[in-house]
Parts: structure tokens; C-alpha cells; sequence
């Protein structure tokens, strides 16, 4: 199948999903995920594949949903194009979904992270929901996954003060994310820090 705004491919029994929205930081559009739903429902159909990687590039895993594409929607508009549906499609694979973050991961970006079975994260990573600064709140899971992942305090801060977590932070407030040396992540450093945490 043909993707405008991701790149699939398979490697060694893992299913890869790069984001490929790079002048946007890989802004999560619905059209972007639309497409992303579809490939994860293949992989996760795919006998060949064990694991699923999403990632983005060395500046971003993703900024954040696209708010400009989000901005001429109503409620009315997000229901019948299923736009909840299509971010809830991560949440129906059976096989592990790993992030590989570099850059940023932002809004929801950290949420579809988070959504993740676990987060692999490059020196580079920024973690963050900073809604706040457009006077909305953090509209797909976030608010709930956050608070079960750091506590409240440190999520209150993170929502309503634009607080960031760095790589290292995260290595220790998330406690889902492993820390890798490289800069940017390959799948083959993101498989074997997944390998490495699974024992």
C-alpha cells in the first residue's frame, strides 16, 4: 500500500512506521492518522511481524496533533470523519508498539507515545503537553495516561504550566521509557533496548 504521510517497511520481523510530515515536525494530521491506523492494523495482521516501531525523524517524533487542520473542524465534523476512532485504532493491537523518540514529542505526539506499550527514547527527546498555551486541554488521553504515569504533581505541572521532561527525566518519571545513546534511534537500537528492558 501507498502512504502519503508515513513510510512502512519491515525489518528482521519488526514493522516500521515513520512519520513523514517534516516541515510540519511531523504534525499528527488526520489524514496522517488515518494512515497509520491502516498500517497497524496490517502489521498487527501480519504473521511475519512480532513488534511495531513508530517513529519520526532527528527533530521530531511528533509536535503535537495538527491544530491547524483540527482548527475549521466542529465537534460534529471530528465524529463523522471519526477522528477519535482513528486515534483510538493503537489501542486494539494485540502486538507490542514501541516509540522510538527523538526530538520532539509534543502535545499529541506524547500522547500517542504514551499510548504506546513503551517508549524508547534518544539524548534528543522533549516530552511535554503544552495545550495550555492555546487554551485547550490535552484532548486523547493524555490528562489520564499522564497522571498514571508520573502522579499528579508532576502531571498538574506538565498540563497546566507547559513543564517538559527531558530524556533522562523521563528515563526516570515515566519509568516506561529506556534511554538510548544515540542522538537519533534506528530500529535496530530501539529493538535492542526493547530486548534489553524485556529481559
Amino acid at each position: 500500500m501507498d502512504y502519503q504521510y508515513i513510510v512502512v517497511e519491515k525489518q528482521d520481523g519488526v514493522g516500521l512506521v515513520r512519520f513523514n510530515r517534516p516541515k510540519a515536525l511531523n504534525a499528527l494530521s488526520p489524514e496522517l492518522m488515518a494512515e497509520l491506523g491502516e498500517a497497524l492494523t496490517a502489521f498487527d495482521a501480519d504473521p511475519e511481524v512480532g513488534a511495531i516501531v513508530l517513529t519520526g525523524n532527528d527533530r521530531a517524533f511528533a509536535a503535537g496533533a495538527d491544530i491547524k487542520a483540527m482548527a475549521t473542524a466542529s465537534a460534529t465534523d471530528m465524529l463523522l470523519n471519526d477522528l477519535i476512532e482513528k486515534w483510538e485504532t493503537i489501542n486494539h493491537i494485540k502486538k507490542p508498539v514501541i516509540a522510538a523518540v527523538s526530538g520532539y514529542a509534543l502535545g499529541g505526539g506524547f500522547e500517542l507515545a504514551m499510548a504506546c506499550d513503551m517508549i524508547v527514547a534518544s539524548e534528543s527527546a522533549q516530552f511535554g503537553q503544552p495545550e495550555i498555551n492555546l487554551g485547550i486541554i490535552p484532548g486523547f488521553g493524555g490528562t489520564q495516561r499522564l497522571t498514571r504515569a508520573v502522579g499528579k504533581a508532576l502531571a498538574m505541572e506538565m498540563v497546566l504550566l507547559d513543564r517538559r521532561l527531558s530524556a533522562e527525566e523521563a528515563l526516570e518519571k515515566l519509568r516506561a521509557a529506556a534511554k538510548a545513546d544515540p542522538t537519533v534511534l534506528t530500529p535496530e537500537a530501539t529493538m535492542a533496548q526493547f530486548y534489553e528492558q524485556a529481559g
